[in-house]
């Protein structure tokens, strides 16, 4: 699935990926491939992205924002994120 992470300054990623997984505003999920639509708020804290099925990882802190999903492909827009470091 494609994944996109904007800002309202600029694109942070773009790129194929396995899945995400995302601080929703009631709790963290994970979208994979074939996930079915959705749209949900986001809150600030760590979003994961799963770049493969063998755990290489990228982490972005965000601030809050909105997902939207839809035919495999997961659009995040948020306020501001940087890379993070995994802690």
């Amino acid at each position: 699935m494609n994944l996109e992470i904007l800002t309202p300054e600029r694109k942070l990623f773009s790129g194929d990926v396995y899945g995400v997984q995302l601080p929703g505003i009631t709790g963290l999920f994970e979208v994979l491939d074939k996930h079915a639509p959705l749209v949900s708020a986001l809150k600030a804290g760590k979003l994961k992205v799963l770049k493969d099925k063998s755990n290489h990882l990228a982490y972005y802190d965000i601030q809050s924002g909105f997902v939207e999903v839809i035919n495999n492909k997961v659009t995040v827009l948020v306020e501001g994120a940087v890379a993070a470091d995994v802690k």
